[in-house]
């Protein structure tokens, strides 16, 4: 117990009581120059101690491990029965010696473990996609550019040597929001069987000088050791804007450690593959945009006919529908991005729950319920397509954006 209650001593050296325990038992297993030094830290931290001052007059008087020569003979009387010969009128003492060989091993105490910080939970957390390319709808297209510049090659080692393709490099998933950029990038980590790990602007930026960085280079490092690991940056135009777009010195720093960990200096991005996604591509940093970062750019569009009607089936599988034409639907919400046609069956759902409301007999949704969702709703992507039309027409010099002014010129 002496033992035990030394080591929690030693873990949780401020612990007063704990030491003043300890100092009592010593004191009784008449240890008591041991118990001197315990009792003299209490009292030096609370000087006024009564129970730390009286075990210290109990530690200085108590009696050494062997008894005097010339002890009071008051003290000698309880051994007055030994020298009689009467073995059972003979006090007994009780051997702590003995007791701690028979115990064995001492046994730490279990809520000290040794260790100087208490653990904490997981700063990033890699999930698995659980999503494939085939539960996608439609984006065709888009499926085939992922395949040929992305997915290919990663199952092909053979083929990938023969040509002499390099895996070094990302890809940047650009287009209108909320036409399943995100989906896209766990849907191909579904299909190389790699972990997720899904980064934005709240896991990097940090108010403190530095920590931004350092955030960065965690991120990466948590990549490497979960390979094969997606590694998605999602708003990358947040993340890695233009540096001469930004008076902040703590962002464009961060925007350099981004480009160390993306070129893999002391590191090697080995089973990493990073994608990123934005609205905004023309905001980007060119520096992550040259050949060995993300050299790659895939233009993911609002779904076309086939899609809408895909992802509007997906939004009713579970609701009460009756009699809804989705064929219908997907013609009539042309230019709707995914995140409205979810919109749209909200409402839908909406309209029929308070009817059901007013009426006190609950009902399906039926078409009439999307008609009139479909009256108030309009496209969300209309802001963003102006944006894009000025950039295809006076900053596309690079012919970096032709697949998005290809796009824009069927859309007239």
């Amino acid at each position: 117990m002496i033992d035990s209650l030394a080591a929690a001593v030693r873990a949780a050296p401020d612990d007063l009581p704990l030491r003043l325990h300890l100092a009592g038992l010593l004191v009784d297993a008449g240890r008591g120059p041991e118990a001197v030094a315990h009792v003299a830290t209490v009292l030096a931290s609370d000087p006024g101690s009564a129970e730390a001052l009286a075990l210290m007059g109990r530690a200085m008087g108590s009696a050494p491990d062997a008894p005097a020569a010339d002890a009071p003979a008051a003290d000698a009387q309880p051994d007055d029965a030994a020298s009689s010969g009467d073995p059972s009128e003979a006090p007994t003492t009780f051997d702590w010696h003995a007791a701690e060989s028979e115990l064995g091993d001492s046994v730490g105490p279990m809520f000290v473990d040794g260790s100087t910080e208490e653990p904490g939970p997981a700063a990033y957390d890699v999930e698995s996609a659980g999503v494939r390319l085939a539960d996608v709808g439609g984006l065709a297209d888009v499926k085939k550019r992922l395949d040929a510049s992305f997915l290919a090659p990663l199952r092909n080692p053979e083929l990938r040597a023969l040509y002499g393709k390099s895996l070094r490099g990302g890809l940047l998933l650009y287009g209108p929001p909320g036409c399943g950029k995100t989906f896209l990038a766990k849907a191909v980590a579904g299909e190389l069987g790699a972990a997720f790990l899904h980064v934005s602007l709240a896991d990097v930026l940090d108010m403190y000088i530095g920590q931004s960085e350092r955030n960065v280079k965690e991120l990466f490092e948590v990549a490497r050791s979960s390979a094969p690991c997606v590694l998605f940056l999602d708003e990358l135009d947040a993340i890695g804007q233009k540096r001469s777009l930004t008076r902040n010195s703590g962002m464009r720093t961060t925007v350099n450690q981004l480009l160390t960990e993306l070129d893999g200096v002391g590191s090697d991005n080995e089973g990493v593959f990073v994608l990123a996604a934005t609205n905004h591509p023309w905001d980007v940093d060119p520096a992550l945009r040259r050949p060995g970062r993300l050299d790659r750019t895939l233009l993911v569009l609002p779904p076309d006919l086939d899609a809408r009607e895909a992802i509007l089936r997906t939004h009713l599988r579970e609701r009460p529908v009756e009699r809804i034409d989705t064929r219908r639907l997907a013609k009539a919400t042309d230019g709707f991005s995914g995140a409205d046609l979810a919109h749209l069956c909200e409402s839908a759902s909406e309209n029929a729950l308070m009817d059901s409301v007013g009426s006190g007999t609950v009902r399906m949704i039926g078409m009439r319920d999307f008609d009139r969702a479909l009256a108030e709703i309009r496209p969300s992507i209309g802001p963003w397509l102006e944006t894009a039309r000025n950039v295809a027409l006076y900053a596309n010099a690079s012919g970096e954006y032709d697949d998005l002014a290809k796009w824009l010129r069927k859309q007239r």
